[in-house]
């Protein structure tokens, strides 16, 4: 897989400073008497604790019980979560800025050109798209171009050229092309091709004979035959049939999410002329020259697929590639049309992919769509008014900590050899971090928008950045560049940069309370950032060395140590059943499975050391070990909707927050000793059971 940026919600915090408020001396001549120093928060919240439930037996259950009874989820979501009410909060904040953006200096904040001209253009292109008047008038008339286009391919050769042209306004197809750095030259860019094209969420939904999934396709025929009736195209009902066989045998060539993690696999290089003679049917050539490519090499992430597209592309008549072409046209557009295709879209994607009873509210999905245009002119706004410079200044020494606590424990790994303790100590050196927002915001002084051209809108500036893409190489690779905004709660580790990231999003209670305990805050946060630093070391990260490049620096004896630790986990998680019938996918999962045991193990090690052997006090009745695991196990408290949940297994790397709690903590040693675990609890395992990795 070309581009594998880990996109995951946990984090880290090493030496917390603790905000505690002291009563001040008076002003008047006599001195106020002494009182002692007010005791930080616990940073807990009770109200969600079950006391009907051991901590020994269930600590998930325990931490989150009532609020799981307590909170239902809305009926325009899929989930409840820590992060869906962090999201829906930073989208309401939003909200306020966008809508004021119309008047950038109302507020008497001093702003540049370019922020008023950022803050016009996001102020309009919200407008665009809650301008329904216009959108219900317009319906499919935005299409029409496109259709027409579509219509006018005569043969093979104008087929793959178009596939080429329409990669410029981001319009899905079979072929996802981009430009990242090269795995093995972490220091150029270079041209990446990967599979795509599939409509449904995944392979399995088109391949698996699961009578739920197989509903899902006659409803799927169904909703395509709709769609394309309502767009006034001919035969709707045999064009959804054959769009759904196409992108069936699409799905028969495509690689499995778990073959997907390897990125060994994944890394194969070609020169243009070689990849064309790999994938007969598909002239690479005339594709990149029509997608505005002039590489003599590309990344070919799954060979395979490429060589079945190329069959597919000669095999498959033309008229059925039209139709398909004109599908995804129209399914990626539905979002941005009348309410009728909106309402259409949702009955089917969001209420039988996800379970959802209705739709969100429209100005929520008006501010992913400035997000999808101008994410970064948004965070520009948003960090301006929420994100507070002390926050970022306290994330760089946690971090900064945290990073000597992991060089400190790669030195007691009994399973690790000098050899490779060394290359692993370069590589945590090299490691940096982005906290809170870019040292430098994105140029959209070019990107032209329209209060009155919704689909225009989303087209330009779509082309902008794949514009940006392409302008990318042969230049020295861009450090500052972010692959999430400020205003997303959520935080990554990227193999190739070698960098961990925290929006500003995620910087905010539950994960970080600078007025709360220092034992919570390491049990959450710090558990976030611990998980994104072991990402760089997980099964996936671990192929990569402290420059970023995709190169074994372990020595086999200890890369088999490693893979033995590792099996234990897939075993693990593959016994975990979330829904009857189903089970968690330990090899999908397998790299944030890593990731969080071993970032909650260190997180727990630097809340030690951060004592300094002193005792701390009880807070609320918990001890500041207790803390420590009650603050990690509260920011996974989550409730998905069955079908979501279905979704989220096939398709998620991550497990579901019961395991990411349970099935991480008793592993420690140090959760027995917090709870005194013992024999016979439900949480108990034997000490020959528990993986121990970092």
């Amino acid at each position: 897989m070309p581009r594998r940026f880990r996109a995951t919600a946990t984090t880290l915090a090493i030496v917390m400073v603790v905000a505690t408020v002291s009563a001040g001396c008076g002003g008047s001549a006599t001195p106020a008497t002494p009182t002692a120093p007010e005791a930080p928060r616990s940073g807990l919240d009770q109200a969600g604790f079950d006391r009907g439930v051991r901590p020994q037996d269930d600590l998930y259950q325990f931490t989150n019980g009532t609020w799981l009874r307590n909170n239902q989820i809305p009926p325009d979501q899929a989930e409840v979560s820590t992060f869906s009410t962090l999201a829906q909060r930073s989208e309401e904040n939003q909200r306020a800025l966008i809508e004021a953006a119309a008047d950038p200096g109302g507020d008497k904040t001093s702003v540049d050109a370019s922020q008023a001209s950022n803050a016009r253009k996001v102020s309009d292109m919200y407008a665009s798209f809650m301008d329904t008047a216009t959108l219900d008038r317009l319906r499919a008339i935005p299409l029409a171009a496109d259709f027409a286009a579509v219509d006018r391919l005569a043969n093979q050769a104008d087929l793959v050229r178009y596939l080429g042209e329409i990669q410029r306004i981001g319009v899905s197809n079979p072929i996802g092309l981009g430009v990242g750095q090269d795995d093995r030259n972490a220091t150029a860019y270079i041209t990446e091709a990967s599979q795509s094209g599939l409509e449904l969420p995944d392979r399995n939904y088109y391949l698996s004979t699961d009578p739920k999934f197989v509903a899902i396709r006659d409803k799927y025929r169904t909703y395509v035959a709709t769609m394309l009736k309502m767009a006034g195209l001919p035969d709707p009902d045999g064009s959804a049939s054959r769009i759904l066989d196409l992108e069936t045998q699409l799905a028969k060539a495509q690689w499995t999410n778990v073959q997907l993690r390897d990125p060994l696999a994944g890394y194969n290089k070609f020169a243009v002329a070689d990849a064309t003679v790999r994938a007969p049917g598909l002239d690479w050539s005339a594709y990149l020259d029509a997608a505005g490519f002039k590489v003599p090499e590309l990344l070919i992430g799954q060979p395979s697929f490429f060589t079945a597209l190329g069959t597919l592309l000669s095999s498959v008549s033309l008229n059925v590639w039209k139709q398909y072409l004109k599908w995804h046209l129209l399914a990626d557009a539905a979002p941005y049309l009348s309410l009728d295709f909106v309402a259409t879209r949702f009955d089917f994607v969001g209420k039988v992919l996800s379970g959802r009873q209705q739709d969100r509210e429209r100005w929520r999905r008006g501010v992913a769509a400035v997000n999808s245009a101008m994410a970064e002119a948004v965070g520009q706004l948003y960090v301006q008014r929420y994100f507070a410079p002390d926050a970022k200044q306290r994330m760089e020494r946690l971090v900064g900590n945290l990073i000597e606590a992991y060089q400190h424990s790669i030195d007691t790994l009994d399973w690790m050899s000098p050899a490779t303790k060394s290359q692993a100590h370069d590589k945590l050196s090299k490691l940096s971090a982005k906290i809170g927002y870019p040292a430098k915001w994105r140029d959209y002084s070019k990107l032209e928008i329209s209060r009155t051209d919704l689909i225009g809108n989303v087209r330009r500036a779509a082309q902008l950045a794949y514009q940006r893409a392409v302008d990318k190489l042969g230049k020295p690779v861009d450090r500052d560049e972010w692959e999430m905004s400020p205003q997303t709660v959520n935080a990554y580790y990227n193999p190739t940069m070698n960098e961990i990231v925290f929006p500003a999003g995620i910087l905010q209670p539950p994960f970080f309370d600078v007025t709360a305990d220092d034992a919570v805050n390491y049990g959450a946060i710090g558990g976030v950032i611990g998980h994104e630093i072991s990402h760089g070391f997980d099964d996936q990260g671990r192929h990569y060395d402290g420059t970023g490049n995709l190169r074994d620096w372990w020595t086999p004896e200890d890369a088999q140590r490693f893979t033995a630790k590792t099996s234990e986990l897939v075993q693990r998680y593959n016994s975990f059943s979330p829904l009857p019938g189903t089970h968690v996918n330990g090899e999908l999962t397998l790299g944030e499975n890593i990731a969080d045991l071993s970032g909650l193990t260190v997180a727990f090690r630097a809340y030690q050391a951060s004592l300094g052997g002193k005792l701390v006090p009880m807070l609320d009745g918990f001890t500041g070990d207790q803390r420590f695991f009650l603050g990690y196990a509260q920011i996974w408290r989550a409730k998905k909707r069955d079908e979501a949940l279905r979704q989220s297994l096939l398709t998620d790397p991550h497990s579901p927050g019961l395991f990411r709690t349970n099935g991480v903590v008793n592993n420690l040693d140090g959760f027995y000793t917090a709870f005194n675990v013992k024999p016979g609890d439900r949480m108990y395992l034997p000490a020959s059971d528990r993986t121990r990795i970092w």
